[in-house]
């Protein structure tokens, strides 16, 4: 049998290879369609959403990283948001830019960020802070206190104190600039 009418025959077996690779491509165009469309924010499906809660404060006190013992009541005229972190932490470290932007546009407005990092050594928690130019309240927790009071031992967590000492939002996981404006910019105002 000579090549060409080899290839005839074969063609002619199978008819249905080119209807079913079509009928393939038809269905992968209409899935594709029916794909949810993205808003073009690519940060906001990553987004962590705080869980609104309602109890107050807890009494919690700890050093800072220039040797000063604060307490959270020393915010109380504020709103404050409290982020336990560590050094290690890959997503710790990755929201400390969001944490640090949010605290440069709104400290005039009575605004505190309290980093607790749970448990590095001084040192490190230092430089930690020079080299990203943090300049909202650093404290150390070397005994996890701050993870005792708010009961959450995950890193990152975060929670919003609001001007009353009352427990507002609280987060577990990386925060972006998008949650923090939608959440806590509006309690800035109250």
């Amino acid at each position: 049998m000579s090549k060409k009418k080899y290839q005839r025959k074969r063609r002619q077996q199978n008819p249905l290879v080119p209807i079913g690779i079509g009928i393939f491509l038809i269905i992968i165009a209409v899935l594709f369609m029916a794909a949810p469309k993205s808003t073009g924010n690519a940060e906001s499906l990553s987004a962590v959403i705080p869980v609104t809660v309602n109890y107050a404060a807890p009494e919690l006190s700890l050093q800072n990283i220039v040797g000063e013992t604060k307490s959270l009541t020393d915010y109380r005229s504020g709103v404050v948001l409290v982020n336990n972190w560590a050094t290690w932490c890959p997503p710790c470290k990755a929201e400390m830019p969001t944490l640090s932007a949010y605290y440069n546009e709104h400290n005039t407005e009575g605004f505190m960020i309290v980093a607790i990092e749970a448990g590095d050594p001084l040192g490190d928690v230092s430089q930690f802070a020079q080299s990203r130019n943090l300049k909202f309240q650093v404290w150390l927790d070397p005994n996890g206190a701050a993870l005792k009071a708010f009961d959450n031992g995950n890193l990152p967590n975060s929670y919003v104190i609001d001007r009353s000492g009352t427990v507002r939002y609280a987060w577990t996981g990386e925060i972006n600039k998008a949650m923090l404006e939608k959440y806590v910019t509006p309690l800035l105002t109250e």
